[in-house]
């Protein structure tokens, strides 16, 4: 048993399918399968029910469950520790608009805990880049927005948020429950910056192609374009609005996930560490 097969038995047991699980580890399914029945083998016990639909935990596998969780943090804070022992511990963390949001107290709290010895900077970027630096190097990990282009990017979904209108308070349609993408139609749109991501560019634009409105690049911005302008934008339905706007949910729109990425698919331990913590944080919450 080592502890790469208990990574793979974790991400299983969290999926609860293999091919899911595969592609959370940036790999495919045969080997995957034969690492977990290695570990079976190596401990005596079956660990997954399996199913055309998925697999399950047996008892032996809720219990090896939590103890690998264990292992591999206090593995992960090994490395950690190494270094720090190296003087090489510091972990920039990309952050864009509202998504680090109320979890970031808590983040941090835990963060500072578990390696006092890291320096952590904070990169906060505009919607010019939802990976917020990550393809350019300048981050070690983010907390974004999807949806954006993820090639050699890996993702972890913390929560899904529901997506809805940015209306000024005197807006004809502010007092309306849910509106549709057709009712919009029309109306002023406050545009994103040139050279965004266009799978970013798609989900956040106007879904009627009406954008006429000014350039923002920040969650501050399309709150004074709303606010000054009358135009109109996406949010997500968890953000706080500031007194003279209020949000109407758009029933035809899919929700933006709250995620925490990171380049490659071998992040270090530092990032796995905070990507855990994330998890933790976001899990509890919820």
């Amino acid at each position: 048993m080592d502890l790469r097969e208990l990574r793979y038995f974790v991400a299983v047991a969290e999926e609860l399918h293999f091919g899911r699980a595969a592609a959370r580890l940036h790999m495919t399914q045969p080997p995957l399968s034969r690492a977990i029945r290695r570990l079976e083998n190596d401990l005596g016990y079956v660990l997954l029910d399996r199913s055309p639909g998925g697999v399950a935990l047996t008892a032996a596998g809720s219990a090896l469950y939590d103890e690998a969780r264990s292992l591999l943090a206090q593995a992960g804070e090994v490395r950690a520790r190494v270094a720090v022992a190296a003087g090489s511990a510091v972990l920039t963390v990309g952050t864009l608009g509202d998504s680090a949001g109320e979890g970031g107290t808590r983040m941090a709290a835990a963060y500072r805990e578990r390696h006092p010895g890291v320096q952590v900077r904070v990169r906060e970027a505009d919607f010019t880049d939802p990976t917020t630096g990550l393809r350019a190097g300048l981050v070690d990990v983010a907390l974004t927005r999807t949806p954006f282009d993820d090639t050699g990017i890996g993702t972890r979904v913390l929560r899904s948020d529901p997506v809805g209108v940015l209306l000024r308070g005197d807006d004809p349609l502010a007092g309306r429950d849910a509106l549709t993408s057709d009712e919009l139609a029309g109306r002023r749109w406050f545009r994103l910056p040139d050279g965004a991501d266009p799978i970013w560019r798609a989900y956040w634009g106007s879904p009627t192609g009406d954008e006429d409105g000014p350039v923002v690049r920040t969650v501050h911005e399309c709150v004074q374009a709303v606010l000054w302008n009358g135009t109109v934008g996406l949010t997500t339905l968890t953000h706080r609005l500031p007194e003279g706007l209020t949000a109407v949910p758009l029933v035809d729109k899919p929700p933006s996930d709250l995620v925490v990425a990171w380049s490659g698919s071998r992040p270090g331990p530092l990032v796995r560490s905070f990507v855990r913590i994330a998890e933790d944080v976001h899990r509890s919450a919820a």
